[in-house]
């Protein structure tokens, strides 16, 4: 078992968090941050999850501005990274941030009720 599919989603994790916070500076993609990223065995693919703090609106206009900045963040990917074939980027909204916030809240509510 090869650990290059590993290896690579770390270097493209931080290689997009950089592209993020450097170079892409469309209004719409707001606090938005790396999460995690899938790559496919074979290399050819790679999810990569982006957690976006605000409200729906805010992601939707966020994720829509990924989408759209996904073929400069390939050619970014390639440029720095230096494979022969880069992989196809797409881009996933990971809401599991927001969801372990309410976990906690609900945990909050039930120990002051106990209290």
């Amino acid at each position: 078992m090869s650990h290059r599919p590993e290896r690579l989603a770390e270097a493209i994790k931080k290689e997009v968090s950089d592209l993020l916070r450097e170079e892409l500076k469309d209004p719409r993609i707001g606090f938005a941050t790396i999460t995690w990223v899938e790559v496919s065995n074979d290399l050819k693919h790679a999810k990569i999850f982006v957690s976006v703090y605000g409200n729906k609106e805010e992601q939707k206009a966020t994720m829509a501005a990924l989408k759209k900045a996904q073929g400069y963040i390939r050619t970014e990917l390639g440029r720095r990274i230096r494979l022969r074939h880069v992989p196809e980027v797409s881009f996933k909204l990971d809401d599991s941030i927001e969801h372990g916030s309410k976990v906690i809240k609900l945990l909050d509510g039930v120990t002051r009720d106990d209290e």
